[in-house]
């Protein structure tokens, strides 16, 4: 259940509902067999979900439907900005990696604050799977769910887009830098 600060209100509802349809009728080869009518339904139906698309959209993170499982008949939504928005960047991957700097510590965590959003940073297959849809993180680059074999050894991957191929990346997870971010993924 959401909770009060999880709550839109009538006008904001509106207006993310209405940019959400915006986008989604600007951007068809994202969605194709996909009914906005659907989905509209399932975002009234979510109250929880549609806040944290809220917070994707007022991130900057341009959330669009990729996707519509029919098995668990829920629609999938990234965030499908052309780079890495610059409130979600200069983060380190986790508080493991944050409790581990010694000084210069950024100011939030990818995993952390997409947790606050309620939504989830994608993996490799849905990155590699946006990057078919289109060209993102050309001059950015975002952190990815990284396996916790990877974690225990203190590293974290990262993906972007370069010379028209998508590039898979390690780094420490305690690094961070001005041009990585992080994209999410939601389920409604």
């Amino acid at each position: 259940m959401a909770t009060p600060n999880q709550t839109l209100t009538q006008s904001q509802k509106d207006t993310l509902i209405n940019n959400l349809k915006i986008r989604f009728e600007k951007n068809p080869d994202r969605h194709q067999l996909i009914s906005w009518e659907n989905i509209v339904q399932k975002l009234n139906a979510a109250p929880l979900e549609l806040w944290s698309l809220n917070e994707m959209e007022r991130t900057e993170g341009e959330p669009d439907v990729m996707h519509y499982d029919a098995v668990t008949d829920e629609y999938l939504f990234f965030d499908c900005a052309a780079e890495s928005r610059k409130g979600r960047r200069s983060l380190c991957y986790d508080r493991e990696a944050l409790n581990s700097r010694k000084e210069h510590k950024p100011a939030n965590r990818t995993i952390d604050m997409a947790s606050e959003m309620g939504i989830k940073i994608l993996t490799e297959e849905q990155y590699r799977y946006l990057q078919t849809l289109g060209k993102f993180d050309l001059k950015t680059s975002s952190w990815i769910a990284t396996s916790s074999e990877i974690r225990k050894l203190g590293g974290a991957i990262f993906c972007d887009r370069r010379y028209d191929t998508v590039f898979l990346y390690h780094n420490g997870a305690e690094s961070y830098y001005a041009a990585r971010g992080f994209r999410g993924a939601l389920r409604i």
